[in-house]
């Protein structure tokens, strides 16, 4: 009888750690280390995809290469956006940057993706955590990511241009509509 009750009372605690991290992280959620950095977002390829941009940039100088910037977010966060226009808390966007080619296979014109990942951002939204409700980390491998600080220039750039939530669903064709029917797009967003 004392070996069920002690694997019974293990198992309640198990259950409630667990349910505490379910609560803070919904359907995925953010995972982070016990120092607080972001941990690596591993599948984050089976998100929702939600745009690529070829060579862009919001500074005047020039990169000097090719790149694709792809966006991804998680299905949860998707879909409470189709459904109110703006992102639920523990929404986490993916900024992964790949290398563009124009040789190899048959191309003979236009520009693709290559394998080369060049560099990995995410966009998290905790009210709890972050002052300002949003963070941004930089990945250099996919080991855990450090906050970059909110003294950065994206935190003031995506506050002053962003459509929505200090996200850019401007950027996002399938997305901006929503946000534009919901009413919900930033007072300072300009087209």
């Amino acid at each position: 009888m004392k070996t069920v009750l002690t694997v019974a009372c293990g198992l309640v605690l198990v259950s409630a750690a667990m349910a505490a991290e379910w609560s803070t992280s919904p359907e995925g959620g953010a995972a982070f280390t016990a120092d607080g950095k972001l941990k690596y977002p591993e599948k984050y390829r089976e998100w929702v995809y939600l745009s690529s941009g070829l060579d862009m940039s919001y500074s005047d100088r020039a990169m000097g290469h090719s790149m694709f910037d792809n966006v991804f977010v998680e299905p949860f966060a998707y879909r409470e956006f189709l459904r109110t226009g703006t992102w639920p808390d523990g929404t986490q966007l993916a900024l992964e940057v790949r290398a563009a080619s124009e040789k190899g296979s048959i191309n003979k014109h236009g520009k693709f993706q290559t394998e080369e990942v060049m560099g990995m951002e995410v966009h998290v939204k905790d009210v709890r955590r972050f002052q300002g409700g949003w963070a941004f980390f930089n990945f250099r491998d996919a080991g855990a990511a450090q906050m970059i600080p909110t003294t950065e220039e994206c935190y003031s750039c995506h506050q002053q241009h962003a459509a929505v939530d200090t996200t850019f669903v401007q950027f996002y064709p399938t997305l901006l509509p929503i946000a534009t029917l919901k009413g919900t797009l930033s007072p300072g967003y300009k087209p």
